[in-house]
């Protein structure tokens, strides 16, 4: 197998253009679906019982969920977890439109806004949890989507037939030899091409910078797909089941998404390439991921023991 037998990634991020430079992303169209597609989800669950919160308050709860829980939780989990050096430059933080998100962040965030919201208006912590993280796989499932799109958080360098090539590798610090490479070819064809940032903009027209770098850019695993299978479909699939086939008390389906999350993670991050530096032997998604694992078993066990259901939901 040949690299040229590989797809290399030319995936504008922009849904179009209205400047060279501005205009609507895909990344911000994954969450704005998501948004949506919780709420509905959140109202269904409401209307026919399994959720304690009220049906006029689902879109003020998902509204206030997003910007606290999703949004500032999952930036600041990102800049802490896995960039403090953006701390540099506060104004850095504020560009959420160029990516970077951290889905440990956002659970964190979720967790202690959930937990507030549900103090403020006398609901039960563990059940508002239960039905917000059905709802979740969702959201995770568009923000990797939109992760392919970008050509970001890609994955390690492998030889399978569906391996892809992602010129983003050339903005790597420790890719500096392959980016002055792919620079020196691509001069050949554009002149105007002078810094690897200028390659990501060629690639998505320019037919000979893609033949060009195609001997140069490694085959890697697109992880970005795997995460949005198992962390989307596969655990949406799970919870629906649980929530809308099998009478459980409050807090199981909160503990069986961290449970279920973090092993997926874990075993993804076996295909993903780094993008902070290792915990010992484990990477960073992964060492997240052991506390998130605990934590979810802490949940089942607690719900077991002292069983609280859903008020509306019929006992048959």
């Amino acid at each position: 197998m040949t690299a040229l037998a590989y797809y290399l990634h030319r995936l504008d991020p922009f849904i179009f253009h209205v400047t060279e430079t501005f205009g609507p992303r895909w990344y911000g169209l994954a969450y704005v679906c998501a948004f949506v597609c919780g709420y509905v989800l959140l109202l269904w669950l409401s209307r026919r019982g399994y959720a304690d919160l009220p049906r006029n308050q689902v879109g003020d709860f998902i509204t206030w969920a997003a910007l606290f829980g999703v949004m500032l939780g999952g930036r600041l989990g990102y800049v802490l977890f896995y960039k403090p050096a953006m701390l540099r430059d506060p104004l850095s933080i504020f560009r959420v439109w160029e990516g970077g998100m951290s889905a440990h962040g956002g659970m964190l965030g979720l967790v202690l806004f959930t937990l507030y919201y549900a103090r403020k208006h006398r609901i039960a912590w563990t059940n508002l949890g239960d039905n917000l993280c059905v709802t979740a796989p969702i959201g995770l499932f568009f923000g990797r989507c939109a992760n392919f799109i970008n050509g970001e958080l890609y994955g390690r360098v492998t030889n399978v037939q569906w391996a892809v090539q992602f010129p983003k590798e050339l903005l790597e610090l420790n890719n500096a030899a392959e980016a002055d490479r792919a620079v020196a070819v691509c001069q050949r064809i554009d002149p105007a091409i002078t810094t690897p940032e200028a390659i990501q903009q060629a690639v998505q027209t320019n037919n000979g910078v893609v033949d060009a770098l195609r001997p140069i850019l490694t085959p890697r695993h697109p992880s970005q797909l795997y995460e949005a299978f198992l962390e989307g479909i596969v655990l949406f699939t799970i919870l629906w089941f649980v929530r809308t086939r099998m009478r459980q008390p409050n807090g199981v389906i909160t503990g069986a998404f961290f449970v279920c999350y973090a092993i997926f993670r874990i075993v993804v991050e076996n295909y993903r390439e780094p993008d902070a530096p290792m915990v010992g032997m484990f990477t960073r998604g992964q060492f997240f991921s052991f506390f998130l694992l605990l934590l979810g078993i802490a949940f089942i066990v607690a719900a077991k023991r002292r069983p609280v259901y859903p008020k509306k939901l019929p006992t048959s």
